[in-house]
């Protein structure tokens, strides 16, 4: 006979065997207990997490005769009937299964409806099951749209997909939609632990743990794994020979590299790098196991009673907990996860690994832990120099009594991009030579009213002026009438803004309009014929309408200029007259209103 793989011959052939998927089963035993039966259903989910497999339970729970032939729908099919075995076997008429990744036609699609109007043959039911239904194309979406929402009363759909996204809303809305979840790596490795003792093969905890971790959920490729590794070990699960299947890289590495970079030892680490490529080792293995141990030790600062007592790396994980701070522990983990994508980008993925794990060394937190050493030696790191913020503050004024006291603040500046920070002895780059402050004495210093002095007036801006002409008043009320509604596009738009109105010959028949335009962009022949459109019917009435070459010194654009050159300027003032802001310019002479800080209302 020949071998059945364990995937297959430990598939579940009922609820019960149905391992990490509690919600779904839950779900659809309670649905059968009741009789409340659902026409279609979709089961989305990664690969090998179990929607064939729920399929296959819930036909045979729709089919089941029991063992006398006389039973009906049930959550607990009996397996023995001739129903469940032909189900089990895949030689059940009444069972169909279609691959959309290799029948995605309408074609396909129809001739599979077409045989819905007939009823079941053996069974008590017709389930379609529809496998990878997101590759259907189009047309065949909508051929069975109608089917699958008024089926016969005989019928039932199942579809199952491990990309719903691509699913139309017109088929979700259809069905009753299972996620069935990826299995956690404890519920993977019981799961083998289960099926090697069935099978009388020895394994030990940690190749289990690495055949439940390499599996990513799934269970079948997990159990595919685990024929690897019996074939590679030749009929037993060891440790290390699992390790040397996958490539994995030993918990020991990691654990070395994690007490490099508490010591800040840049040495150890390179060593540690080195080690990894005289063994062969994967550098992204590395990063993911240590990746992994990273995130173990974060859970273990947070929730110290969160370790498994029965996995031996706890104490190891408590261990390293405890040399790193918290906030560290996190950087070194995003370090460790970002670096992961950059090793495609590297030289070589070994210089890619040292890279990573110098960063990580490089930009750890200045007062968390030693400094770190360069990986030549162990020289000492000079003291950070405290930056501005960090300075404490001088101490208030005193006020004598009797005199008002003037409350200022200090003025903030803003620093050029691109200019280097100055020395805690040297004045800021924005202060002159004339406007440094003299050092103060040790004495107290008192705060008199400041003196009338020449505070510098706000600079009038540099707007052309606009010479207004009762034909310039007339022709910009029209023009905002236009923009108003809406009866000129972009360009039109500013060619009326652009043009200044020389004359208005109304006894000419039409009306003749002389426009002067500056720019000759605008003069074009297309623009100016449809300003003309929209000026007949923003006045009712035909027109002729002529543009000229030639300077422009009363355009509607000129005028808004002025305007918000006018607003802008007596915002300023306001500013400048302001008492509280003429007793700060006076305090600190090196304090200025920032230009363009100032925005009118």
């Amino acid at each position: 006979m020949s071998y059945l793989v364990l995937a297959r011959k430990y598939r579940p052939r009922s609820f019960e065997a149905l391992v990490g998927q509690e919600h779904v089963v839950q779900a659809l035993a309670n649905a059968l207990t009741q009789q409340r039966l659902h026409h279609a259903y979709l089961f989305t989910g990664t690969r090998g997490v179990g929607k064939t497999t729920v399929s296959r339970i819930l036909a045979k729970s729709l089919n089941c005769t029991g063992p006398d032939g006389r039973g009906g729908i049930t959550a607990q099919p009996c397996g023995t009937c001739d129903a469940c075995r032909d189900i089990d076997a895949g030689r059940f008429v009444d069972y169909v299964e279609l691959d959309a990744a290799s029948n995605r036609g309408v074609e396909e699609i129809s001739q599979l409806l077409d045989q819905a109007v007939y009823k079941p043959v053996l069974g008590r039911f017709k389930v379609y099951m529809i496998d990878e239904v997101h590759m259907l194309s189009n047309t065949a979406f909508n051929a069975m749209l109608k089917t699958l929402e008024e089926p016969p009363e005989y019928l039932k759909f199942v579809l199952a997909t491990t990309d719903p996204q691509k699913v139309p809303p017109t088929v979700l809305s259809r069905c009753l939609q299972f996620n069935l979840r990826p299995m956690a790596p404890p519920t993977v490795q019981e799961h083998l632990a289960r099926v090697l003792g069935e099978e009388g093969i020895a394994a030990e905890p940690g190749a289990l743990r690495l055949l439940a971790r390499a599996a990513r959920g799934s269970m079948r490729d997990a159990l595919s794994l685990t024929d690897q590794a019996i074939a590679f070990g030749a009929g037993t699960l060891a440790e290390a020979g699992v390790r040397q299947m996958l490539g994995a890289v030993d918990r020991g590495h990691a654990v070395r590299i994690v007490e490099a970079l508490a010591a800040a030892d840049g040495a150890a680490l390179v060593a540690a790098a080195d080690a990894l490529r005289g063994l062969g080792l994967s550098a992204a293995g590395t990063l993911e196991e240590l990746a992994a141990l990273l995130q173990q030790m974060a859970v273990q600062q947070a929730v110290p009673d969160a370790g498994d007592p029965d996995d031996p790396d706890t104490p190891v994980v408590a261990r390293l907990a405890g040399l790193l701070p918290a906030d560290e522990t996190q950087f070194f983990y995003s370090i460790v996860l970002h670096g992961r994508a950059e090793l495609a980008l590297a030289p070589d993925e070994y210089s890619g690994l040292v890279m990573v794990l110098l960063r990580a060394l490089a930009f750890r937190p200045a007062d968390g832990g030693a400094p770190a050493r360069p990986a030549g030696g162990a020289t000492e790191a000079k003291a950070p120099r405290p930056s501005m913020a960090a300075r404490p503050a001088a101490a208030p004024p005193t006020v004598p009594a009797g005199q008002p006291a003037v409350v200022a603040a200090a003025p903030a500046v803003r620093v050029p991009v691109g200019r280097a920070r100055p020395a805690a002895d040297e004045p800021p780059p924005w202060v002159t030579a004339a406007d440094e402050v003299p050092p103060a004495d040790d004495g107290p210093s008192v705060v008199t009213p400041p003196e009338p002095l020449a505070v510098p007036e706000p600079s009038a801006p540099t707007v052309a002026p606009v010479r207004a002409t009762p034909l310039g008043d007339r022709w910009a009320a029209l023009v905002r009438t236009l923009i108003e509604r809406q009866l000129v596009g972009a360009l039109v738009r500013e060619l009326a803004m652009q043009a200044q109105c020389v004359a208005v010959d109304e006894a000419a028949s039409p009306a003749r309009w002389t426009l002067r335009v500056e720019r000759e962009m605008l003069r074009s022949a297309q623009n100016v014929e449809k300003l003309q459109e929209a000026l007949a019917t923003g006045l009712g009435r035909p027109l002729q309408l002529q543009v000229e070459a030639g300077a422009v010194d009363d355009s509607p654009a000129r005028r808004e200029a002025a305007e918000r050159a006018r607003r802008q300027a007596e915002a300023e003032q306001i500013i400048h007259d302001d008492p509280l802001v003429r007793a700060l310019l006076a305090q600190y002479k090196t304090a200025r209103i920032v230009p363009g800080s100032v925005k009118p209302h």
